[in-house]
């Protein structure tokens, strides 16, 4: 029996082991997490609107519904192609084909100050860590006598204009004006600042000029300040500089102006692309190695004239296509290249707020919102994760209340 080992349980992975269980192989699945992160929403689990379970699922639980696979929990520290394996902190596993998809982190472009005080969104434990931020920050707003100070403690600099930067701006300003104004009677809430910052000209650059348009006015009428055309150069616990000199006093810089491949791409010793990423060949697989496929964020393909975003579609398309392609290659026939199809894209603004573009339509408002939940609790792993969280959704819809309001760790130092 041939073993397949897929590295990385992510929105690829996954859809890898779909295709390849039951199907005669011995399926190895690696990650150094035990379960599946439904990234999208841990902006949610930031801004107290869902609890971290709701957004993850144990890999195990997946590994039982899917014949013939096995879960390993471990940190690959390296690939030996010349003997097929792949080198972990727990020993090695052979291979006779090997799929890695280890998406992708954060990238500060090499602003040091600013990757040392800025959050950011990739892992569970960020979006918890977060959450006691916020939430921490207005307990000591309330204790802080000099004005200024308790201003920047309830400030939170957000940068970048994306889907994730959109999202969690409109998130966090309803949590503040609609929830924390009400814990918080002793405080003016109404004077806390959430500022978007884009150093482009313009919002989710990847839809059209309406749907942009339509962001920036919703953002601005809810209370975000927006500023586009800046870039921020500095930061530490007090402030964030900006490129023309000017400081906006504030606690809190949430970076979300960009992702580069997971530094596990660097293992495979392999010339790497912009964003770290690996050049794969129209078949998904490393050049002169047929049987490793790389899928997903860590990949470089270009379509059409231009690398394909790193987005959790693509990772999908290209996790099933791995699968459907390592089958045809045991039956002894062979698939056309890969090609993304691009079935649109949204983000939502906040509660009854969204913006969608699909086949060359683009939708707004409540009905883009709805399309927008459907299609978040259509792609969550778990049945229980799904109604637990159209539970929340429902009760902030009708309450504007969040439940999950826990501070689960003190900071320490006061910061």
């Amino acid at each position: 029996m041939k073993c397949a080992v897929i590295v990385g349980m992510g929105f690829g992975g996954t859809r890898t082991a779909r295709i390849l269980a039951g199907q005669g192989f011995d399926v190895v699945l690696v990650d150094r997490n035990n379960y599946h992160l439904f990234q999208p929403l841990l902006y949610q689990v930031a801004t107290a609107g869902l609890e971290q379970e709701s957004i993850a699922y144990p890999v195990r639980a997946m590994a039982r519904q899917w014949r013939g696979t096995r879960f390993h929990l471990a940190e690959v520290t390296g690939f030996d192609f010349a003997a097929r394996e792949v080198v972990t902190d727990s020993g090695r596993i052979p291979y006779d084909y090997l799929v890695v998809g280890a998406g992708s982190v954060t990238n500060f472009f090499g602003n040091a100050a600013v990757e040392r005080h800025a959050f950011d969104l990739k892992e569970l434990t960020d979006a918890e860590t977060l959450r006691n931020h916020i939430l921490t920050a207005f307990e000591r707003a309330v204790y802080e006598p000099d004005a200024a100070k308790r201003r920047a403690l309830m400030t939170f600099v957000i940068v970048g204009g994306g889907p994730t930067g959109v999202e969690f701006a409109g998130a966090l300003i309803e949590l503040v004006r609609f929830v924390l104004a009400k814990d918080y009677p002793e405080l003016s809430v109404q004077a806390a600042r959430v500022v978007l910052v884009e150093a482009t000209d313009r919002l989710l650059a990847a839809m059209p000029q309406e749907l942009r348009s339509y962001t920036l006015e919703r953002l601005r009428s809810m209370g975000v300040e927006v500023l586009l055309n800046a870039r921020v150069v500095d930061a530490d616990p007090e402030r964030v500089a900006f490129d023309d000199g000017s400081i906006i006093p504030a606690h809190t810089l949430f970076w979300s102006a960009g992702v580069k491949a997971a530094p596990l791409a660097a293992l495979l010793q392999v010339q790497q692309r912009p964003g770290g990423r690996i050049a794969v060949e129209p078949d998904l697989t490393l050049a002169g190695r047929p049987e490793v496929y790389v899928i997903g964020d860590m990949a470089y393909l270009e379509q059409d004239g231009a690398p394909l975003p790193m987005v959790a579609p693509v990772a999908m398309q290209m996790g099933l296509y791995a699968g459907r392609a390592i089958l045809a290659r045991e039956r002894g026939t062979t698939l056309p290249p890969f090609r993304y199809r691009d079935k649109g894209s949204m983000a939502t603004i906040g509660r009854s707020s969204a913006v969608a573009s699909a086949y060359g339509m683009s939708f707004s408002g409540y009905s883009a919102w709805l399309v927008w939940l459907l299609l978040h609790l259509y792609y969550l792993i778990g049945f229980r994760n799904r109604i637990v969280v159209m539970l929340n959704w429902i009760w902030y819809y009708w309450f504007h209340e969040r439940q999950v309001r826990l501070i689960t760790e003190r900071e320490r130092g006061g910061e």
